[in-house]
């Protein structure tokens, strides 16, 4: 490790009767827990001043360069309390990695897979109590380590000092009302990255490039919107935050291949090796979006899906675009296949169903 932590325990932590209240319902990313973990990047130095404090605000120049250049990261990944007690992750090992990818496209210092850990380890340690019971459904406790360019400083160039923190959120579902079909948006106005840009990077510009796609799809009263290509405006991409799946009548399980502009989703990933458990094949490849719209109807394609860290897997409804719409396959709370890699996800992430690929990693 790079890095040593020192931790000061927050003095005034929220009472217990009060975080078993936020634990009750609590909501996405609404609560966060007592602490948080920092460390400073400085040119010629490297990493250095890791420490576990409490939680608290960010003191920071207006000229700093994260406002500017918007040269920031971030991960997103969950802690799970088992049966038993103890407090588990979910390949944690991939969130560092993908970090250090999206580091190096973003001209940011890589932080090492094992400092990485500690620091979400060192969090979670410290707001355990934060972390929801083995019993309550989908409830976890999300983790948000993110990266950001500190120096002040109005010239382009990397920044020559950076930050890197970890903080906590109590997490319930992130769709409301249960498990349902996600009605979707198509968005054909509007890209989420463009060929060559920093669409496989987890930095907040690709989230922001995708408000304005969902804002015209909550216009037309669809929950979601899902992106295109943005050379020919024909494949289909990802939506704002997740990867698609479409299950298909010959025993295939399709997603978009990885072309540079869609995120490598790790849910995705660990999707595609469930695959073989449902007797099904999986493909990469380019997905045309008149093979969704065509398939949905003549019944070439059973069933469609997203996932991600938050939404885990969700059952996709209804396609809408501009003059037209692509009926459902889900039904009222999904298909078969969606729901049984959804049920076979959670099971080994919340340690009801065995972990035969070694993703879990405790923690506590």
């Amino acid at each position: 490790m790079s890095l040593t932590f020192t931790a000061t325990p927050n003095p005034s932590p929220v009472g217990a009767a009060e975080r078993a209240a936020i634990l009750e319902n609590p909501g996405f990313g609404q609560y966060m827990t007592d602490h948080m973990v920092t460390a400073t990047w400085t040119k010629g130095e490297g990493w250095h001043s890791g420490e576990l404090t409490a939680y608290g605000n960010i003191s920071l120049s207006p000229a700093a360069a994260v406002l500017h250049y918007a040269q920031e990261i971030f991960e997103g990944m969950k802690a799970y309390r088992h049966p038993d007690g103890s407090i588990w992750s979910f390949r944690p090992e991939a969130n560092a990695e993908r970090l250090i990818n999206s580091a190096r496209r973003m001209a940011l210092p890589e932080l090492p897979v094992e400092d990485f850990l500690e620091s979400v380890r060192l969090l979670v340690q410290a707001d355990q109590a934060w972390v929801p019971a083995a019993d309550e459904g989908e409830k976890s406790l999300y983790l948000r380590p993110f990266m950001y360019a500190s120096a002040a400083f109005l010239g382009l160039r990397p920044s020559v000092e950076v930050k890197y923190s970890v903080i906590a959120s109590p997490a319930a579902a992130i769709f409301t009302g249960g498990l349902r079909p996600v009605k979707l948006w198509l968005c054909e106005h509007f890209a989420r990255a463009g060929a060559g840009g920093t669409g496989a990077a987890k930095c907040g510009g690709n989230y922001a490039s995708a408000l304005a796609g969902q804002i015209e799809g909550t216009e037309h009263g669809c929950d979601q919107a899902v992106f295109l290509d943005s050379s020919t405006h024909t494949f289909v991409d990802e939506l704002g935050g997740m990867n698609l799946f479409f299950v298909k009548s010959d025993g295939t399980l399709v997603t978009p291949e990885l072309t540079g502009t869609i995120l490598p989703g790790i849910t995705r990933s660990s999707v595609l090796e469930l695959a073989k458990e449902f007797d099904l094949s999986a493909e990469e490849r380019k997905i045309p979006v008149e093979e969704w719209k065509q398939g949905v109807a003549n019944g070439d394609i059973l069933e469609v899906f997203a996932c991600g860290t938050a939404a885990i897997v969700t059952p996709v409804g209804e396609l809408v675009w501009e003059g037209g719409s692509a009926p459902s396959t889900a039904g009222e709370h999904g298909g078969p296949i969606t729901n049984g890699i959804r049920e076979r996800l959670l099971g080994i992430q919340k340690g009801t169903s065995e972990d035969t690929y070694g993703w879990m990693h405790r923690l506590v």
